[in-house]
């Protein structure tokens, strides 16, 4: 690459800070929960018991449902599949209640959905990916009644679903003949009276096949085989709680082969007491704050960082290139209806390898809030999509300090812009849906118009998470090491990667993939894990 050439691209990616766009006014529902799926397909629902949506269901169906607490006859739909190439949307029929609910894909692709309220504590719901497809729904599958849940995909393939209001314990889906629940004191030790803290706990498969697990302002490693806690990590400095309702975010970031070490980000939240302060009318500014620490190392400890403002109900987004997006959310209040305050409308970019001090970039805003119950997801295209705020009993528009909100937007991070064009891969082989085998071989064929610039190739698997109340559970991302890079004709290249030796670095199921070039991704295709 010539000097100036690279001059203009440092030019450019320095100027470049996202751009949005409005996909539509009114989807119907308000998003509380998003998966994307390995059809390119986005599952949308929110819950069903705060009255009517603004979307009708077909063919004249309707919810009738004694149980319900608004409306036990409901014409409308709670549920939608988005089709991020069309554009368009079509409305499904969920019939127990998914308020604040949990969910992973399974190895096959299909979407595993657990719990929620009143009716919805113990129903599992499951979404196969096809053009005519529709929720089904086991009443009774799990154990304990799940509500503020988190679910992680294991190696083996089952999920496993940690706590809930009121549930200090952990089960597995699907069921076998084993014990139902488990124990986990961990979730009660991390209990605040009158404001808990510790719901949806932040969970990761570790490389050696334990579990983090961060609730309130702690974490553990898990053998959820033994029952037991491999190890207790330091209290997060400071001691303010990080989990819902003060609720920050976290992720885990890149994994890169072959000598994986594992590193978790934790931003944002609500200082101490500020739940309860809110009841009262007091709103306190949320944590400017984020805690980095390698869970892999002995001597763990958690390295402080500041955001450029603070962030409450953030979303944390990890990008193709491995940078994480930290988008929506508030800088005063906590999370709960009317809660917060101050929406943040510009997204923080993390760029996780550089210095301290040097890794916040502060991207163009959007012009709507997302507060109390939005979302977030990476598609395969290299946008986020974004969705979801405030949803009111009845759907209220009015009188209400932030109304709800119906519109769906993304956002283009900068690697998108056209000025970044020439040095964007674009992959030619292997076809997407794409098998693979651990430890296997894989070559990449793809196109670069501008000169290759070789230690800058990568190939990363994203793992598309269940994103719900600012986290986003099985977000996982592979940085893959090229040890081969060749020319095959003009503009034309191939790479050879080794796909992730074990299903503890990367559980069995779909993942995005993705060329990555002088920081610029391709579009992915879709490979699986078998």
């Amino acid at each position: 690459m010539t000097l100036l050439l690279l001059l203009i691209l440092l030019f450019h990616a320095a100027e470049a800070k996202g751009q949005w766009q409005l996909l539509h006014k009114n989807i119907g529902i308000v998003a509380m929960h998003m998966q994307l799926l390995h059809n390119d397909r986005v599952i949308i629902f929110d819950r069903t018991d705060f009255g009517l949506s603004n979307l009708t269901l077909p063919d004249g169906r309707c919810r009738n449902n004694p149980n319900e607490l608004v409306v036990k006859r409901d014409c409308t739909a709670h549920s939608i599949e988005y089709d991020v190439a069309a554009n368009t949307f079509r409305a499904l029929f969920v019939q127990t209640n998914v308020w604040c609910s949990s969910g992973s894909v399974s190895p096959d692709g299909t979407l595993v959905q657990t719990g929620g309220f009143n009716d919805g504590y113990r129903a599992v719901r499951t979404f196969t990916p096809c053009r005519s497809c529709d929720w089904a729904e086991v009443q009774h599958g799990l154990a304990a009644q799940r509500w503020y849940a988190t679910n992680h995909i294991l190696p083996d393939g089952r999920q496993i679903i940690i706590g809930g209001r009121r549930q200090f314990n952990y089960e597995f889906y699907p069921k076998t003949q084993a014990k139902n629940t488990y124990s986990l004191p961990f979730l009660a030790q991390t209990n605040d009276a009158n404001a808990e803290n510790n719901l949806y706990p932040f969970v990761f498969l570790n490389v050696d096949g334990n579990l983090f697990i961060f609730a309130n302002n702690r974490a553990i490693l898990f053998d959820y085989n033994k029952n037991s806690v491999v190890r207790t990590y330091p209290q997060i400095p400071g001691g303010d709680p990080r989990c819902y309702p003060s609720t920050g975010s976290a992720v885990l970031l890149p994994l890169r082969e072959p000598n994986v070490e594992a590193e978790v980000l934790i931003c944002g939240g609500a200082p101490r007491g500020a739940f309860r302060n809110t009841l009262s009318g007091k709103f306190v500014g949320a944590l400017r704050t984020c805690a980095r620490i390698k869970i892999t190392d002995p001597k763990a400890n958690w390295v402080m960082e500041t955001m450029p403002s603070a962030r409450v109900m953030s979303d944390m987004v990890l990008l193709p290139n491995g940078d994480v997006l930290i988008v929506n959310g508030a800088a005063v209040g906590t999370a709960g209806w009317e809660l917060g305050r101050n929406p943040v409308l510009n997204p923080f970019l993390y760029k996780p390898n550089k210095r301290v001090g040097m890794r916040f970039e502060v991207q163009n805003p959007s012009h709507i809030p997302r507060m109390y119950h939005s979302g977030a997801v990476l598609l395969r295209d290299g946008r986020v999509l974004l969705a979801g705020s405030n949803p009111h009993t009845y759907y209220n528009f009015t009188k209400v300090l932030f109304p709800t909100e119906l519109r769906l937007e993304a956002f283009s991070p900068w690697y998108l812009e056209p000025g970044f064009s020439n040095v964007r891969p674009a992959i030619v082989s292997p076809a997407s849906q794409t098998k693979l085998k651990y430890g296997q071989t894989l070559r990449l064929r793809f196109k670069v118009s501008a000169t290759l610039v070789g230690d800058s190739v990568s190939v990363t698997m994203l793992a598309p998470p269940f994103n719900t109340h600012s986290f986003s559970m099985n977000q996982r991302l592979l940085v893959l090491k090229p040890h081969h890079l060749s020319g095959v004709g003009e503009s034309t290249h191939e790479v050879e990667v080794t796909a992730p030796a074990s299903a503890v670095l990367a559980p069995p199921g779909f993942y995005l993939l993705f060329v990555v070039h002088q920081e610029v991704p391709s579009h992915g295709i879709w490979v699986q894990m078998v």
